[in-house]
């Protein structure tokens, strides 16, 4: 009778198990996708415009996916290093998740992931999009009197606010032809004469890296060489005496094709800016977040009212009455948006001082960043009480198990491991980020093969060294759970942590998107491990059905 309780209670913790992990995943996704900014119901007031335009006309090229060693190859983008050696360049550090539609709404209104409100993941329908909630390029540039246009995919349309836009043509597809008809319609706009502000999308070589082999692969350079010929031909109807073009990307990918994670590739891209009032030579890095407020300040227009990034005027030719005019336009926007951002948070602002040498973007920025810290601080100390009790329970089960079986155990749970990660990092090229995720079926079949194979052959090897089959029945039986029970508290540790550092849902902000991830991956291998385990029981048990000699477990 001993034998089949255990049997059963084994059966119902593995059913625990993956009714639980599938739940948390399936809800941690859910709300990855659901999340919305604090500032989602409460989007502070829209700024002044700064003063003159430095620039008749501002046109924009976004080239998805753009790689700064693409940009850089003379041989692949000749049009574009020529641009950039008569302009201003530097690298663009982004944030995360390094998804496109996360990555346009930074750029388009100046503010991370976690404040801009736009989508935290990349919707995967039209209805699962909003429209901004919060002040952006577009309704800077309407409020300041002038005039914008967009060509692109149909995605930006499901985002920027239709009444700031004054011109549009859409595409769906994503390919050169797509490409083709965007950029000859930011030339109509050009032409025109009407728009002061013109947006163009170039996808095609986002669309090689996902679908044509990744960066590697020579169908990648052509994709990018034909972007380059569309951006000469959209620069060559501009005046750069009067006016001024920026181009940038809105993330990289990585070798094997694919964004979205923390991958150092993924998080730089190229910036050019060149022409009127843009004063040539390499400047480093700046931030994604600087783009959209110095697109407004070429135009004259107001400072987007939760940008957190820095006008770019090292980059501009600017006498002093415009530089204090800008900083003082810098200063009001950033006030507004520290006591917006405590006041969505429930705290008091600090009364900050700002000294005449200070960067007021810097001091303000500190101060919002300490506000949320504060508040994590706060949620993450109970988080990490409650999940060390749950590690250390078990680990303290371990230590009084001093079993002579503990070697086998542990090189059961190494054994699982390096096969796991073999599979899953050498064999098939898999990065621990969402990068490498293709489709979210995609993730959950590859981790469960990979994690099946794995634990069958660590549970193998194990059962054999230990005997397991020769034992007594309850003593296998324990023997058995032992083994179950100490690979799943080593697969169990990442997404532990993932829960005490990021807590179980998305909530009020994004969370570290790399734990998560790990924590996200090793769930999943707990329910496949827990899964496994159900038929493994009723073989083990049926192996040993004549040991029937009931003896200490070992």
């Amino acid at each position: 009778m001993k034998t089949y309780r255990w049997i059963i209670l084994s059966t119902l913790a593995s059913i625990a198990i993956v009714i639980i992990s599938y739940l948390w995943a399936t809800s941690l996704m859910d709300s990855l996708y659901a999340f919305r900014s604090p500032f989602a119901g409460a989007a502070p007031a829209a700024g002044l415009p700064v003063g003159k335009p430095l620039s008749r006309r501002v046109v924009a090229i976004m080239v998805d996916a753009l790689r700064v060693d693409t940009a850089a190859n003379d041989k692949v983008m000749p049009f574009l290093n020529r641009l950039r050696a008569q302009g201003a360049s530097a690298i663009v550090h982004s944030g995360l998740p390094s998804y496109s539609a996360p990555s346009w709404s930074v750029l388009a209104i100046g503010a991370w992931q976690d404040l801009s409100d736009g989508p935290a993941m990349n919707p995967t329908l039209p209805e699962n999009y909003h429209v901004w909630t919060q002040d952006n390029i577009y309704t800077s540039i309407h409020k300041a009197g002038l005039h914008t246009a967009v060509a692109g995919n149909q995605h930006f349309q499901y985002m920027i606010p239709p009444a700031a836009i004054d011109a549009s043509a859409w595409t769906s597809e994503e390919n050169n032809a797509a490409d083709q008809e965007n950029i000859d319609a930011a030339v109509r706009f050009i032409q025109s004469e009407k728009y002061d502000y013109v947006f163009s999308y170039v996808v095609q070589v986002d669309n090689a890296g996902h679908n044509e082999g990744g960066p590697l692969d020579p169908r990648w350079s052509e994709a990018a060489t034909r972007a380059d010929s569309l951006i000469e031909k959209i620069v060559g109807t501009l005046d750069l005496s009067k006016d001024t073009v920026l181009i940038y990307s809105d993330h990289g990918q990585i070798d094997a094709g694919g964004h979205g994670g923390q991958d150092a590739v993924v998080l730089v891209q190229p910036f050019i800016m060149a022409g009127a009032n843009v004063k040539p030579g390499v400047y480093g890095d700046i931030q994604q977040v600087d783009i959209a407020p110095t697109t407004t300040v070429l135009l004259g227009a107001g400072i987007p009212s939760i940008s957190q990034g820095h006008p770019l005027t090292d980059m501009l030719n600017l006498n002093s009455d415009q530089l204090a005019a800008i900083r003082q336009s810098v200063i009001i926007q950033q006030a507004g948006l520290y006591q917006a951002y405590a006041t969505v948070m429930n705290t008091k602002p600090a009364q900050l001082s700002l000294e005449a040498n200070q960067d007021p973007i810097t001091v303000y920025q500190v101060a919002v960043q300490k506000i949320k810290s504060e508040r994590l601080t706060r949620e993450r100390l109970p988080r990490f009480g409650f999940i060390s009790l749950l590690a250390l329970i078990p680990a303290y089960i371990l230590f009084r198990l001093r079993s002579r079986n503990m070697l086998w155990y542990f090189l059961a749970v190494v054994i699982y491991l390096a096969a796991f990660h073999m599979q899953y990092a050498l064999l098939n090229g898999g990065t621990y980020s969402l990068s490498t995720v293709l489709s979210s079926s995609n993730l959950i079949s590859t981790t469960a093969i990979y994690s099946c194979l794995a634990f069958l052959l660590a549970w193998l090897v194990a059962s054999l060294g230990l005997r397991i089959f020769s034992m007594p029945r309850l003593q296998a039986v324990h023997t058995h759970l032992a083994l179950i029970f100490i690979i799943l508290y080593f697969i169990a540790i990442p997404t532990l942590w993932s829960l005490g550092y990021n807590g179980a849902l998305v909530s009020w902000t994004l969370p570290d998107i790399g734990s998560m991830f790990l924590g996200f991956l090793f769930s999943l291998q707990l329910l496949v491990i827990a899964a496994v385990n159900l038929p493994l029981m009723a073989i083990m048990a049926l192996a040993n059905r004549k040991n029937k000699m009931i003896a200490r477990p070992a």
